[in-house]
């Protein structure tokens, strides 16, 4: 009787147009409010796309311009045809970001899921403790603990290596407590009639927590790529080998070097612009595609 009349107010409250599933008059006053934000918003991103297809002389015309006129790819060509000051191709700078960022967020996810269904679902000393530190380490912006990642990538023989792109970034303590508080929300009662049934924790985090947490890691799949594909600072610091650095670091160096040897700005800056694109562009498609798992995740482990 009880679901019933849940089920008649559910239908009364759609047919009174308070969170319709499908378009309502009611809703009109919201697109009023939201459109003009929404386009406000896009401006950045539609800037970023028009400004990587201006020809030289719209990169630098008075007024300045926004949108563009006569696009050219020619930005893009000349980005891919620059070598860096040591003779090393822009491609193996961005050969060297694809392959950091995928084997680094595979790397993450796993870590992560694992060693969130240890804290959640296992019994062993120290547990609490352990969260607790986790927990502690998010408060910790990465400019603070500089000298001490610096110190313990020199004692792990790690400088000037391939290596450190990928490992200091498996310490993900945000990862670790959304999956958390996701697998926190899975039923002990499952986990031990798997234990029963004979499925060992292998299993057990394969076949049974892995699915039900997939918004938790595609949440931690997009913040760990951002994070990653973005990273500039680790070949700035920890890498000497040109050939070992990734295009975030490329980027950042495309209008200094231009002004350092002499070569022509308005070319450089066409350059530069071009990369911004490839730059953004991944970061735009992995949050379209998985934004609504990130806003699952906020909601569920209760961050604003």
């Amino acid at each position: 009787m009880a679901t019933l009349r849940s089920r008649l107010f559910k239908v009364n409250i759609r047919n009174s147009g308070i969170n319709p599933q499908g378009f309502h008059p009611s809703q009109i006053k919201f697109y009023l409010i939201l459109a003009p934000l929404v386009v406000f918003m896009l401006l950045p991103m539609v800037f970023i796309f028009s400004h990587a297809f201006k020809p030289p002389d719209e990169l630098f015309a008075y007024p300045p311009r926004f949108f563009v006129v006569n696009p050219t790819f020619k930005n893009f060509t000349d980005l891919f045809a620059k070598m860096s000051t040591s003779g090393v191709p822009v491609s193996r700078y961005l050969f060297n970001s694809v392959l950091v960022t995928v084997v680094t967020v595979g790397a993450s996810i796993l870590v992560s899921t694992t060693a969130a269904y240890a804290l959640s679902k296992k019994r062993f000393k120290l547990k609490s403790t352990l969260f607790a530190i986790n927990t502690v380490a998010l408060m910790f912006v990465p400019i603070a603990v500089t000298i001490p990642r610096f110190l313990i990538i020199e004692r792990l023989d790690l400088l000037n290596n391939f290596w450190v792109h990928i490992l200091p970034g498996l310490a993900m303590p945000v990862g670790l407590f959304l999956i958390k508080q996701f697998i926190d929300g899975v039923p002990d009662e499952v986990v031990e009639a798997a234990q029963i049934d004979g499925a060992t924790d292998v299993q057990i985090y394969w076949g049974i927590i892995l699915p039900m947490i997939l918004p938790a890691v595609a949440t931690i799949a997009i913040l760990t790529f951002q994070a990653t594909w973005n990273n500039a600072e680790t070949s700035t610091l920890y890498v000497n080998n040109e050939s070992l650095k990734t295009f975030a670091f490329y980027v950042t160096t495309l209008t200094a070097t231009a002004a350092t040897t002499g070569a022509n700005t308005v070319a450089g800056q066409g350059v530069a612009a071009a990369a911004s694109l490839i730059m953004f562009l991944p970061n735009l498609v992995i949050f379209v595609l998985l934004q609504s798992q990130v806003m699952s995740t906020m909601s569920h482990s209760g961050l604003k």
